[in-house]
């Protein structure tokens, strides 16, 4: 049914569901029923502009229709209805972003082929504006553009005899704008006049450069919600019921069980029978061993054995061990009192006469005696005093 309606009947019956969308909220069922029924629209539209091979590569801007240039914006539209899809994955989210990233990449794709914007605007966008000045500068220019633009549109709508929207108290959103600029199908005006189709040209061409700018920014807003959505925490797993719980602890129980229960004894009297009664009291006695034989003769060997760890040397033999590290200083004491000081033992060494050891000692006392000497003589006593001096 979709196939045979003229083009500018599709879009603006796509026009109208995405705008009525618009003005409900997003969760809302019939804000989504309306932005599937619009996406049909446009993916229909789209379909059937690639095979009119309405836009070439090989034209320029003077060669598009004026009729035809509001379907430059097709694109647009199809990535602003795409970001209101709801989804409740985060997979599904980052999809959805995904798809209106390509829609908006598509329509910025358009505009620089055919030239529509400015080298100075063009560049003004690709760089990030991080002063808050010139950002709020940007903004008051889309501001008047978009003023501007709103009041060149209200007056093609009334040249051209049509209704406003559906709301009149709600002001006209971008689709609103579009649906005002696709041609008309009445009889009586088959044509429009020159001067109103230089107006109607000029005004789409101003909402094409309102829509870049505007896409520009929604880029931005979606490459930061992608950022967000890839390093979230994955969620949380969903809560149990209260029977899926009773049913885990008491599988967790019986585990527990399982794991202390006590296998049947193999007695060498040959009685057999549980070891327990239901209460838990033993109805024979049992021995817990190990298994193995070797760690059996290890444990009996053990039985009869000291319950500390016995010495392994003598008091003296840590002491000479002790001694040998130097843990311990000699000398000292009365001894070491009255034995002479080096001086004294110098000078007694000096005084044996008629031997080598010494003669050696007396001229070891003489050296130290003239250095003592030539000390006193550069430094005398008190020289190193300085205090109460002026």
């Amino acid at each position: 049914m979709t196939n045979t309606l003229p083009l500018p009947t599709l879009f603006a019956q796509s026009l109208s569901a995405a705008s009525k969308a618009f003005n409900l909220p997003t969760a809302d069922a019939k804000a989504q029923n309306l932005l599937q029924s619009s996406l049909n629209d446009i993916r229909t539209l789209q379909s059937r502009i690639a095979g009119l091979s309405l836009f070439s590569p090989n034209e320029i801007l003077e060669d598009i229709a004026t009729a035809d240039l509001v379907y430059l914006l097709v694109p647009y539209v199809c990535a602003q209805v795409q970001d209101r899809v709801k989804a409740v994955e985060r997979d599904e989210r980052l999809a959805s972003l995904t798809l209106s990233k390509h829609h908006l990449k598509t329509f910025l794709h358009y505009i620089d082929s055919y030239e529509i914007i400015s080298e100075d605007q063009v560049a003004l966008y690709d760089v990030k504006v991080s002063n808050l000045a010139s950002r709020r500068e940007l903004k008051i220019k889309q501001y008047q553009a978009e003023k501007n633009l709103r009041t060149r549109i209200e007056t093609i709508r009334k040249r051209r005899n049509q209704r406003p929207a559906t709301n009149p108290s709600d002001s006209p959103t971008d689709f609103d704008l579009l649906s005002f600029l696709l041609p008309t199908n009445s009889n009586d005006e088959e044509e429009d006049s020159l001067s109103t189709d230089d107006i109607l040209r000029e005004t789409t061409l101003l909402l094409i450069r309102l829509c870049f700018a505007q896409a520009h920014t929604q880029l931005q807003n979606i490459d930061q919600e992608s950022e967000l959505l890839r390093n979230a925490p994955p969620p949380a797993p969903p809560l149990m019921s209260r029977q899926e719980e009773d049913d885990r602890r008491g599988k967790r129980k019986e585990s527990e069980e399982n794991m202390w229960k006590l296998d049947a004894p193999t007695s060498k009297t040959g009685a057999s029978g549980p070891l327990l009664d239901e209460a838990g009291k033993p109805l024979q006695p049992f021995t817990i061993l190990p298994s193995g034989a070797a760690d059996r003769a290890h444990f009996q060997a053990q039985v009869f054995g000291p319950g500390h760890n016995l010495p392994t040397m003598s008091v003296d033999e840590y002491l000479e061990i002790e001694r040998q590290r130097g843990k311990f200083i000699s000398g000292g004491g009365p001894a070491s009192q009255n034995a002479p000081t080096s001086s004294e033992q110098l000078a007694l060494d000096a005084e044996i006469d008629g031997t080598v050891s010494g003669e050696d000692k007396a001229e070891q006392k003489r050296i130290k005696d003239e250095s003592w000497a030539r000390f006193t003589d550069e430094n005398p006593r008190g020289a190193g005093n300085t205090m109460n001096r002026g």
